[in-house]
């Protein structure tokens, strides 16, 4: 009797806490029941590799899944598909353009040097630069001014000096094609890479000293410091520029001062400034963080599942199992009369300690997940059928209910472990050969079959033994019909 209490206290405490659990860590929804963004992408071989390994992939992916990370998106998923894709879901985000911006990029940076008797053409074509960006911002907003003779002269003469005079279809192409050529014009007066950023420890960032802008922070190991030092060194009190380049874009120049002549700029730290926005500045980081890509990486597809359908994704799954457990439990209650109520109690149970356990490790519950969760109700089910059989059979057999009851359970347990196990191992299976929603069905139905055969052998048992304490309910008749049972029955 001490024993079947103890195991009482034991299930109930375990209800608690799973109540618990719930209330405090709230169930993860995947992409199809929260509504985001699923972002396909297909590494490309470059350079000396033409052909995409595991080694490559791995890579690759290590890199994004650090990008994903610094952009702050919970819950997300990257997955390998087939021998050169990945899968990038993103649970909640709905405009998953900026996120595409920065985990196709490369973020290779470079640190570069002036080419020496290039400054005053570097300044001549900053101060062009500088103008053009004034004057593309102008004419983003309505009612833009039209350019005065002089200007559009001016521009003129630069156009036809960078060999683009004729080829732009309109005044604002025409600016943008003079900025893009400046750039690049610009980016030519540089050396070639001093170092790049694999000597960079972490980035930061910072909102500059006089409010007008956003900084990126960098962190070098020893020998980035050292390299710093001397390219920081090189260039102290010559007025050539230091250029910081990000996948072959000039994104910054500064200036060093004669203070630094005698020993660069020391300690392994430096700052890009370039007039970033917060989001600038953080996805900058973000992409400096991770690292630059092994290889480069093409967006195939970007979809998107906005929140509403998501929505209804849920209302349907929770629809189609609460459905499900309704017509089980009324199947078991007019099939096992009284063993049916004990099956639905312990069903419950089982449900509560499988959504606890989801929430705990945590699960992300998608489509998939949630049929392998419906699946492993049925398992639940039929383990509880399996014993209940037994206990029916002896029953007809003429013995008594208690030992009816003991020798269902004691004879059932081979047959409700082999069908566990055989299940448990195609989960396995499934879980490390497949991959994204295949998984998620392998995990949610591997977690279920594990709670089945607990709920089965403990949960139904303890119950019906607790419930067989009380005399009035200790009739063979709340288990079988009267007439399928010998006269000798008791």
């Amino acid at each position: 009797m001490a024993r079947q209490q103890g195991w009482f206290a034991l299930i109930l405490a375990l209800a608690i806490a799973a109540a618990a659990v719930l209330s405090s860590f709230p169930l993860q929804l995947g992409l199809d029941l929260r509504g985001g963004s699923q972002l396909t992408l297909e590494v490309q071989p470059a350079g000396e590799i033409t052909t995409i390994g595991t080694e490559q992939m791995e890579a690759v992916k290590a890199v994004l899944d650090r990008r994903v990370n610094g952009l702050g998106v919970a819950e997300s998923t990257l997955q390998t598909v087939g021998d050169d894709q990945l899968v990038l879901q993103l649970p909640g985000v709905t405009d998953p353009t900026r996120a595409a911006d920065v985990l196709g990029s490369t973020a290779l940076l470079e640190f570069r040097a002036q080419q020496a008797d290039t400054q005053e053409e570097v300044q001549s074509l900053r101060q062009l630069r500088a103008q053009l960006l004034s004057v593309l911002a102008t004419r983003s907003a309505e009612d833009a001014p039209e350019l005065n003779p002089e200007e559009q002269k001016e521009l003129e003469k630069r156009q036809k000096e960078l060999g683009l005079e004729g080829t732009a279809k309109s005044e604002t192409e025409q600016l943008e094609q003079l900025l893009e050529r400046t750039n690049r014009e610009i980016l030519d007066r540089f050396e070639p890479t001093a170092f790049t950023g694999k000597q960079l420890i972490s980035a930061g960032r910072q909102q500059q000293q006089n409010g007008s802008g956003w900084e990126v922070t960098l962190n070098f190991n020893a020998e980035g410091g050292e390299k710093f030092a001397q390219l920081t060194q090189s260039i102290a009190g010559t007025g050539r520029l230091l250029g910081i380049v990000l996948d072959g874009e000039l994104i910054s120049e500064a200036s060093v001062g004669p203070q630094y002549k005698a020993a660069g700029i020391s300690g392994g730290t430096a700052s890009i400034s370039g007039n970033f926005t917060a989001e600038d500045a953080r996805d900058l980081e973000v992409q400096l963080r991770g690292g630059s890509l092994p290889l480069p990486v093409e967006i195939l597809e970007v979809r998107t599942i906005g929140p509403s359908l998501g929505a209804e994704n849920v209302r349907r799954s929770l629809i189609a199992a609460l459905s499900g457990l309704v017509l089980v439990g009324v199947f078991m209650l007019l099939i096992y009369r009284l063993a049916g109520a004990v099956a639905v109690m312990a069903l419950s149970l089982y449900a509560l300690f499988n959504l606890a356990v989801y929430a705990l490790i945590p699960v992300t519950l998608t489509l998939p997940g949630i049929a392998g969760f419906i699946l492993s109700i049925g398992m639940a089910v039929d383990a509880n059928v399996l014993i209940f059989e037994r206990i029916k059979d002896e029953l007809r057999r003429g013995n008594t209910l208690i030992r009816s009851i003991e020798t269902g359970f004691s004879e059932a347990f081979s047959s409700i472990v082999d069908g566990h196990l055989t299940t448990l191992i195609s989960c396995a299976a499934l879980f490390s050969l497949g991959t994204g929603l295949v998984k998620g069905f392998a995990a949610t139905l591997g977690i279920g079959v594990l709670l089945s055969l607990f709920t089965a052998l403990t949960c139904t048992r303890t119950l019906l033994r607790f419930l067989m304490s009380y005399q009035g309910l200790r009739r063979a008749t709340n288990f079988l019909p009267a007439r399928q049972l010998p006269t000798t029955a008791s």
